[in-house]
């Protein structure tokens, strides 16, 4: 027994000596992918809206970051997800602060196609490869991404609507916790003659290339963004809505001439729960006959409290022009709208709008945006 406690005894001794001695253990490093994304996320939601040691985001924010044309990363309820995916470059390059290889370092869930031309899903193939998100669009997109990857990817895809849908054809899909969305197939910018019985000023804008100047483009990215013009393919046209308990965001990347060309989607979007949040397209084919009335029966059907312009910054000049140049515009066409349904403008402009989360975080639990 004596033994066994003098065993005891001396053991402990030099357990304690030990213990007094050896070095404190050392932190396991981060690992550097989980890093990236944590740096990227602090990038695009904030770094007071993020978790600096899981990435995690809080859920009562929704957050918006604009990185060119009608493409947003957002943070709905905790989840990252992409808003169309392209980076603007081919005819300059770093005018927009960030690439394809950051956003697929977000991590998104998700990737929501509205449509498939170039400048709205030209990085959506890499960005899917590297992230491995889900593809949310029409079956004509998925099929049109999927033949951009290499064989070994798998492209999950989530069906918006089914193949071949009609205009105006509403889904609900219910794959991320907590927030609820509704598509609708609706339709892509187009030229129409002046509509007299509906007059708005057709819109004109200044070109400016002073920012073509000051970032050159590389000739590898304008090569690409030729190719990528040439050869992409719509797939259809869709309006997403997020509803997170009573927060309602609603995202076109392209407006329509709904009165010549489809109607009955007046109706259709007239009946979705009222927008909070529009984020819609003001840019389009139409506007130079007859100005921003499409986007402006657009905001009539969803009747937001707030409307973000988008699809309005300089990515294309002589085309395009700073989104700055379509303000004085945007503002005369929502003055023909009632005051008691004429939303909140927050408007936002190139380049100094590009990746500002601060300019569009909604908390969910206020009612009150401005």
């Amino acid at each position: 027994m004596r033994r066994k406690l003098l065993l005891f005894i001396i053991l402990g001794f030099f357990a304690l000596q030990l213990g007094s001695t050896a070095s404190p253990v050392e932190a396991k490093p981060m690992d550097s992918d989980k890093k990236q994304m944590i740096e990227a996320r602090e990038k695009f939601f904030g770094k007071e809206h993020v978790n600096h040691k899981t990435g995690a985001i809080r859920k009562d924010k929704v957050i918006l970051s604009w990185f060119g044309v009608s493409n947003f990363a957002a943070a709905i309820n905790g989840h990252v997800v992409l808003l169309d995916s392209w980076v603007p470059r081919g005819t300059s390059t770093g005018y927009v602060p960030t690439s394809s290889d950051e956003l697929a370092q977000l991590k998104p869930e998700a990737l929501f196609l509205g449509h498939a031309h170039f400048d709205h899903a030209a990085d959506a193939a890499e960005i899917i490869s590297k992230s491995g998100a889900k593809l949310v669009g029409t079956p004509e997109h998925c099929d049109y991404i999927k033949g951009q990857v290499e064989e070994d990817v798998d492209v999950a895809c989530i069906h918006a609507v089914p193949e071949d849908a009609e205009i105006g054809t509403t889904s609900q899909l219910s794959f991320l916790k907590g927030v609820e969305i509704t598509a609708v197939k609706h339709i892509h910018s187009d030229l129409k003659p002046n509509d007299l019985s509906d007059p708005s000023k057709p819109l004109l804008t200044v070109t400016d290339l002073s920012y073509a100047v000051e970032h050159p483009a590389k000739p590898k990215e304008f090569k690409k963004l030729l190719h990528s013009a040439l050869t992409d393919e719509e797939g259809g046209s869709l309006l997403y809505q997020f509803k997170v308990g009573k927060f309602n965001l609603t995202w076109n990347d392209s407006a329509g001439p709904i009165k010549e060309d489809a109607p009955e989607l007046t109706n259709v979007l007239g009946d979705l729960p009222k927008a909070d949040v529009q984020v819609g397209a003001i840019m389009g084919f139409n506007q130079f006959t007859n100005g921003l009335r499409d986007p402006r029966m657009y905001i009539e059907a969803l009747q937001p409290k707030v409307f973000v312009p988008t699809h309005h910054d300089n990515w294309a000049p002589p085309i395009t022009t700073k989104g700055i140049n379509y303000q004085e515009a945007l503002e005369t066409e929502l003055e023909r709208l009632p005051k008691s349904k004429r939303p909140t403008l927050r408007f936002i402009s190139d380049p100094d709008d590009y990746v500002k989360p601060e300019k569009l975080t909604f908390s969910i639990n206020d009612r009150k945006w401005k």
